[in-house]
């Protein structure tokens, strides 16, 4: 019996590093509840990368729908920029053209006053039907001029052409006076630069 126990007890130390070979070798075996949990953690993962990405996506697509508007913004802002100069230059345009002609008009009132007075210094009329005349003159002159209206300074003057215009030629002897206005037929007049009527005129030659 003791020779038993002590063969027992003897062979107890050798089994038991193999038991625990065994139970390093045996693998892990996951549980029926950590399966579920890790293919859970997987789906999620998966659904946020795939909310992200798309939320990325719209974020392009917003962004190059701002740029395209911004463009157009500013696009339209030129055109209407374009289009307000054109309309304030063509109102401009009216009242000068309207201003102009409505001047014109007055040209000849002017012209019959000029007449008037070369009539009435030649004449023995009183000098009341002189200053009468020449204040009338005188007064609508100034408002034309208040204007813009200027006359065109033509006797004695080299002739030109874009000034003048040539209704008769005169020889002359003296030839400092040649190519030059010899005498004035109808007064000119320029409107804020701009020729309105051109200076009649007599060449010498």
């Amino acid at each position: 019996m003791s020779e038993n126990t002590s063969k027992a007890t003897e062979q107890t130390p050798e089994q038991t590093p193999v038991q625990e070979t065994r139970a390093q070798e045996t693998p892990v075996q996951e549980t029926p509840q950590e399966t579920p949990q890790k293919e859970k953690k997987g789906f999620l993962k998966r659904e946020k990368k795939d909310k992200t990405a798309e939320l990325e996506k719209k974020i392009a697509e917003l962004e190059a729908q701002v740029a395209k508007d911004k463009d157009d913004y500013i696009r339209l802002m030129a055109e209407f920029d374009n289009y307000r100069r054109r309309t304030s230059q063509e109102k401009l345009e009216i009242v000068s053209m309207a201003s102009t002609e409505t001047i014109k008009g007055m040209l000849p009132v002017l012209d019959d006053c000029e007449r008037a007075l070369k009539v009435l210094g030649e004449s023995d009329d009183s000098d009341a039907a002189k200053e009468g005349t020449e204040l009338i003159f005188h007064k609508l002159m100034s408002y034309l001029q208040s204007k813009g209206l200027a006359v065109i300074e033509a006797m004695g003057q080299p002739f030109d052409t874009d000034l003048h215009e040539a209704v008769a030629q005169f020889p002359v002897p003296e030839e400092d006076k040649k190519g030059k206005v010899f005498d004035v037929v109808q007064t000119g007049y320029t409107l804020n630069g701009k020729v309105i009527r051109y200076a009649k005129v007599v060449v010498g030659i």
